[in-house]
């Protein structure tokens, strides 16, 4: 072979950072020696694999194509030194991507069984909604996401973790928290205060309710769960969460979960990857784990 893995690992930080500068440092290398090393890897592949926009580097359709091959290739030399050394396999860093209910429901048990069975293991994490999850896996920010709601992007591979369910609920002094039902005219007159665009609650919510209504009011949107919660509770609102996120407000006598037979919101938490990628041992032993955890508590 013409190029080396300390090539590959240049390519893949400045993929990474966008910046050769901040690649040779992540690298412990000198920004002239990972230049360099950049250069020679154009060269004998003979394709130009970044655009320069000043000290910006944006990758070309032939780095785009190369990128999951060289973070494969990178993986398989981990898994063999690791090998060699006779260490557990299932060490080193993934970064984890966490829609706001999965992160706050099953993360924190996650890792921390995570850490007492795989100590060389570290997880980092992000908490963003669904949409910006999936985009953080196509731009490499992400390794693994754990989402709440659809995706039917072709990159994506996507492993059903358990099911979830979405409730409509107002405060437990609101006038449709005392009845058996509330009706769809109802909800149509009523003010909601509602997840963000982009978040998966917000996704599958806009489907059902779409499905009875053309319109509802929203008065405000938010991307925190418990900003939205706060504000149903000593509001005349309306919101549309996860059972999971409000059941201690409601066991509390604070909120109320409204009747509505039209409305079934049953939706899947599922983990999402690069679908291009092999098999991975910590992606494995990550969905394993969150699997005992779910049968643990929430089956």
């Amino acid at each position: 072979m013409k190029f080396s893995l300390r090539q590959m690992q240049v390519f893949q930080r400045v993929a990474e950072f966008q910046s050769v500068s901040e690649a040779a440092k992540a690298l412990n290398m000198t920004q002239s020696a990972a230049s360099m090393a950049l250069a020679q890897l154009e060269s004998l592949l003979g394709k130009p694999l970044f655009n320069r926009h000043g000290r910006t580097m944006a990758l070309t359709s032939w780095g785009v194509w190369l990128r999951p091959q060289v973070q494969q290739l990178l993986a398989n030399c981990h898994t063999i030194e690791m090998g060699m050394k006779e260490r557990d396999l299932v060490s080193g860093q993934i970064s984890v991507g966490a829609s706001q209910t999965p992160a706050a429901y099953l993360i924190p048990e996650l890792i921390c069984r995570l850490d007492r069975d795989f100590p060389q293991l570290q997880v980092r994490l992000g908490i963003e909604n669904t949409e910006h999850v999936i985009n953080g896996l196509l731009d490499y920010r992400f390794d693994l996401g754990m989402i709440e709601g659809h995706c039917d992007d072709e990159r994506i591979e996507l492993q059903r973790l358990c099911e979830d369910e979405l409730v409509i609920v107002a405060s437990a002094q609101h006038p449709f928290a005392q009845r058996d039902e509330t009706s769809l005219t109802q909800l149509e007159m009523a003010h909601w205060i509602l997840r963000e665009r982009g978040a998966g609650t917000r996704e599958i919510f806009d489907i059902s309710i779409h499905e009875h209504l053309d319109q509802i009011k929203v008065h405000r949107e938010y991307d925190h769960v418990g900003v939205i919660i706060a504000l149903v509770k000593q509001g005349n609102y309306l919101t549309c969460l996860s059972r999971r996120s409000v059941q201690q407000a409601v066991s509390q006598g604070e909120l109320a979960i409204l009747n509505i037979p039209e409305l079934d919101m049953a939706r899947d938490f599922s983990f999402v990857w690069r679908k291009q990628e092999a098999a991975s041992p910590i992606r494995s032993v990550i969905m394993k784990t969150a699997n005992s955890v779910v049968a643990a508590h929430y089956q």
